[in-house]
Order: structure tokens, then sequence, then C-alpha cells
């Protein structure tokens, strides 16, 4: 929100970092300091009761627990956008990241290198995929119920089993071609419109999944061209503007595995400087680029 002071003018804005709770990269962003912007986590509801025209909100709201949607609050970044806020990672850009069949149609749309992707709903049978392949849920992260199945008994197993789940009730489960893994991948974090951290996940002994929550490592990584374009590649094709990506090694290059639109960070992310702050300076560049606001050229 810009505000004129006795001596000239000066400008202070409020940029909500919102999610149901903070989250250790949510703390992290608002660790940094700029001057005249003021990084804040705050919850929906205190989004809609603190920020006014002028401000900004970064959306940190992510997959339910349960992997049958996204928390509540998308609706709120809505009612912030027609208050004149400007909302980073707004309802679409969420949307994109977290339904991974969405993903999957955009990143095809784009031309973009992704794993063929099918959807299942109710009792129909598997879609004609050839094995291996990975079921999954729409709405997933942190690895949970993503399945390994090397034959089609596996499938139709793999399908009845998680049949009495509520999230497939909800939205059926997608059968994906399963690019060969490698025991590691590459997660590119990308703010506004730069790569400003990489990490190499390395997957624990015996399993073949790189979630860090499943016991995998984060390794410090230089990312090298081909996969920092092919990231920033994936996030305007969403139209997200803080997100992960998390990039495969093939022999002919990358293949984008997922989007993760509330990306989990630390400093193992850069080898040099701090990424918060690096973060934090791009998403203040985004929010001003889209207001075409003179400031930017004097942000750094």
């Amino acid at each position: 929100m810009r505000r004129a002071g006795a001596a000239g003018f000066s400008w202070h804005m409020i940029l909500g970092l919102v999610s149901r709770e903070p989250t250790t990269a949510t703390l992290g962003l608002a660790s940094a300091r700029l001057d005249g912007v003021e990084l804040v986590p705050m919850t929906p509801v205190e989004a809609l009761d603190r920020l006014r025209a002028g401000d900004a909100a970064v959306g940190r709201l992510d997959v339910r627990p349960t992997l049958d949607g996204v928390d509540d609050g998308l609706w709120a970044l809505g009612v912030l956008a027609a208050r004149g806020v400007t909302v980073l990672n707004g309802a679409a850009a969420l949307l994109a990241t977290h339904d991974k069949l969405l993903t999957a149609r955009i990143l095809r749309r784009a031309g973009l290198p992704h794993p063929r992707t099918r959807v299942v709903r109710g009792n129909r049978p598997a879609p004609p995929l050839e094995t291996p392949v990975v079921v999954k849920p729409r709405h997933g992260s942190w690895g949970r119920a993503v399945t390994l199945c090397r034959t089609d008994e596996d499938v139709r197993a793999e399908l009845e089993r998680i049949g009495r789940e509520t999230w497939y009730a909800a939205h059926g489960a997608l059968v994906q071609e399963l690019v060969p893994p490698v025991g590691h991948d590459l997660r590119l974090l990308v703010a506004g419109e730069r790569v400003v951290g990489c990490v190499r996940r390395v997957a624990a002994a015996g399993e073949w999944r790189t979630n860090v929550a499943l016991g995998a490592r984060r390794e410090q990584a230089q990312a090298p061209p081909a996969a920092i374009r092919l990231a920033l590649d994936a996030s305007r094709s969403v139209g997200a503007s803080l997100v992960g990506v998390d990039l495969l090694p093939t022999p002919d290059g990358f293949t984008i595995i997922e989007l993760n639109g509330t990306v989990e960070f630390t400093l193992d992310y850069r080898r040099d400087g701090d990424v918060f702050h690096e973060a934090a300076v791009e998403l203040v560049r985004a929010v001003l680029d889209r207001r075409n606001d003179p400031v930017l050229a004097s942000l750094s």
C-alpha cells in the first residue's frame, strides 16, 4: 500500500503469505528484510481482515491431509483480488499444481515432457497404459498413496484397494506411465521469473520415491541450463509465481514429474546467499511487475 510522507514519497506494502498454518518455508520468507515490504504469514480469514488494495498476497494453501482436495480458503484469494489486492499463486494456479490431472493436461497442451496420464473413477477398469505404471491420488503430496504397479494384476489390486478411500470416491485416481527411477531427482524452486534454488533429492535405501517425507535426503545442486528452462516453462504454463518443479533425469534430458504450488524449501536450496531473501525479492518483483510499478526499477 503506497503512502505519501511529509518529506516526499514513500511506500509500504504488506505481502500476506496465506496458508492454513505457517511452514518452514513460509516462516523463512517472513524473515526476509526488504525495504517497504512486510511479509506476514496469515490464514485466509486473517488475510481478509488485514489486506487492503495496494497490498499483495501469495497463496500457500496446500493439499488436505485427507488427499481429497485443497485446504479451505481458495475463495478468500478471489475476494482479495476483487478488493484490489495483488494475488500471486491464486486459486487457478494452486488448482493447476495440486490437481495432478489438471497439471498433466496443462503440461501436455504446453508441449512439455510429462508422463502419460489417465484418470479412473468408480468401478471402471484401468485405462490402457502399458505396465509398469504409477497409481496416485489426483490431489497428492508427501508421496502418500503413490504406488508402483509392475503388472496389470497389480493395477487391478491397487484400484480395488483404494476404491474404499474417501479421496477416490471424490475424485478418482490417476494411472501414470512410469518414468524409470534413477534414485534421485532435481527440485527447482521458481520465484517470479527466476529459478532461485535447487536441490537433488536422493531416495532412501530401498525406496523408489524421492519425497523427503519418505526419508529422502536433500543435497545442494546446481541446476543445468536445460533444467532451468524447463522449470520456467512449467511455472509459466500454470501461472504460478512460487512453485517447486520436480524433474527426473532421462536419457534425452529431463521429464517433469510434479509441480508443487506450496513448495517447501530450506536454506539447502542455495549454495550462495539466502534462498528466502532471493525468493522474497522475486515475489515482490512479480507484484510490482503486475502493476507496472516504477518502484520495480530500484528493487534489488
